[in-house]
């Protein structure tokens, strides 16, 4: 038995160079939404399809353990979205077979954050407002 499930891709997360040269290009090549949220302050940027899309995050040119050269563009995490009663069943099935996460409220949405054997960064989320108001 499926101990919760999972409904959708939420988003990706990415690092760019660029803040404003990217979301011009979601906007205009992919026709994507922008939501920038006040509590979340100048980033995420998230450009939905929806209520699947990309989070923008700027990269950190200064951050010396990756190449200088990429300007540490890359993705940064990928997102499952989870309905509230399924994201307690996974912080319980994660509990009881010893996986660790962290918890994070992001005002509009609550987010556990665990890492897959590769240490990717693999984020289940969920909202907790109204999902219709949200995605207007």
């Amino acid at each position: 038995m499926q101990p919760f499930h999972i409904n959708f891709l939420d988003h990706i997360a990415i690092r760019v160079k660029d803040m404003n040269v990217s979301i011009a290009w979601y906007s205009h090549v992919l026709g994507l939404k922008k939501y920038q949220l006040d509590k979340w302050g100048e980033f995420p940027v998230f450009m939905l399809s929806g209520k699947t899309g990309v989070a923008i995050f700027p990269a950190n040119s200064n951050d010396k353990q990756l190449d200088k050269f990429s300007k540490n563009v890359k993705i940064d995490h990928f997102a499952f979205n989870v309905s509230n009663t399924d994201f307690n069943k996974a912080q319980a099935h994660f509990n009881s077979i010893g996986v660790t996460f962290d918890f994070q409220d992001h005002h509009y949405f609550h987010s556990i954050y665990l890492k897959d054997p590769d240490n990717h960064t693999v984020e289940l989320t969920t909202i907790i407002v109204d999902e219709d108001s949200f995605y207007k």
